[in-house]
């Protein structure tokens, strides 16, 4: 059986299957259902049929995974000598999974000059370091080489990278070199300890259902991870950690290319990703040149700017400070929220922020459900008393 299969002997046409179906692929006719083309084998319609008239291929057995692959890794990235924060917030959760599986954690660095001592004060007990000028800009191909190298050779049992740019572009490829799954843009991380399985939660389905993947036989398991999904621990010094350097043999890899200049994002006064305050607008906002407001607003408070997915998709604002699913997640200590509706994509992207304060007209706005502290009110009147106030407090 290759595809979802409908027993046309049990089916009674009672047609309890067909919304189920997340795509519309069911119909029916006359006293039968029948499927349409695309099917994604979600299970949905198999669920809703209480006559069992829904078939679904079996999973395929498979044999047992080695016992050879122990030990969970993170990808520390780096930029320009200096490690990106997502390095420390993917220690903090790998210490919890490495403690879970009784396994050691481990770093694994490719940079230049890099600090590596602050990433065993996160939590690392071994570091895998390669030094060398080469890597201060990230090159994809030599990390993929690099990265599928030290894999094959100490044989992790989880790998798991920041969702960034570099890691949405160069850990794939890795995956695929090593023949085992992925999971990119992962919000929850678990373990399956019966099973030693790494349980990977991600929004699926435009951010409608949250989805729990598994790899039963390839390893290593991998993922992907968003940044500020999760918080990074306090930093302990004093504690001890093996780093192992390695030999970088520039003449066994050729890179295929090379970065000539990096464009700074001159629109981010504030970088997004590591601002405390954060000061979104949406929809609400009803034209681009009122985003000055909001940039007033943040000003004051030494703000980044932010916004959800409508003003960036209408050209109000660059996708640069788009937050949610199809952007950034932030996890600010202040998010203000202007405008915003609240739809599920955004609240993917700022829902872990310590507070949220909502500013909208509408008293039933989904975002208020996730907000420390509501002001329904219009936002044009709103934003303008908190800039005064902040004025004269300051």
């Amino acid at each position: 059986m290759i595809g979802i299969q409908i027993d046309l002997n049990k089916c009674n046409g009672c047609g309890k299957c067909v919304p189920a179906c997340p795509f519309g692929l069911l119909e029916t006719l006359g006293d039968k259902v029948q499927l349409k083309e695309g099917c994604t084998l979600c299970g949905s319609c198999q669920e809703a049929c209480a006559d069992e008239a829904i078939l679904t291929p079996p999973v395929p057995k498979t044999d047992l995974v080695s016992d050879s692959h122990r030990g969970v890794w993170v990808f520390a990235e780096q930029w320009q000598g200096r490690l990106k924060s997502v390095a420390y917030e993917l220690l903090s959760k790998g210490r919890d999974l490495a403690k879970n599986l009784q396994t050691e954690l481990c770093a694994v660095c490719f940079g230049h000059n890099i600090d590596e001592t602050s990433l065993i004060a996160h939590g690392a007990d071994k570091i895998y370091l390669m030094d060398s000028p080469d890597f201060a800009s990230n090159p994809e191909d030599l990390y993929t080489h690099l990265l599928v190298d030290l894999i094959r050779q100490y044989k992790p049992e989880i790998v798991i990278a920041g969702a960034t740019a570099l890691g949405r572009s160069f850990i794939p490829r890795v995956a695929a070199v090593l023949g085992t799954g992925l999971t990119a843009d992962c919000t929850g991380l678990e373990i399956d300890l019966q099973n030693r399985l790494l349980l990977q939660t991600r929004p699926t389905f435009g951010g409608n259902v949250m989805a729990t993947i598994i790899c039963r036989t390839g390893r290593p398991q991998m993922a992907t991870v968003r940044p500020r999904v999760f918080k990074s621990s306090v930093p302990d010094k004093g504690r001890q950690g093996q780093i192992i350097r390695l030999d970088f043999n520039k003449e066994r890899i050729t890179s295929r290319t090379r970065l000539i200049s990096f464009a700074e994002d001159i629109t981010e006064t504030v970088k997004l990703s590591d601002a405390d305050i954060i000061v979104s607008g949406g929809r609400g906002l009803g034209k681009p040149k009122n985003f000055k407001l909001l940039e007033e607003l943040a000003g004051v408070l030494g703000a980044a700017l932010g916004s959800s997915r409508p003003p960036v998709d209408e050209g109000w604002i660059p996708y640069s400070h788009q937050v949610g699913q199809s952007g950034k997640t932030v996890c600010p200590k202040l998010y203000i929220a202007c405008g915003i509706s609240g739809a599920f994509q955004h609240l993917v992207g700022m829902q872990t922020s310590e507070i949220i304060v909502a500013i909208n007209d509408d008293p039933k706005a989904p975002i208020f459900e996730v907000a420390t502290y509501g002001i329904v009110g219009d936002l044009f009147k709103v934003v303008p008393i908190l800039i005064e106030k902040l004025k004269d407090n300051k």
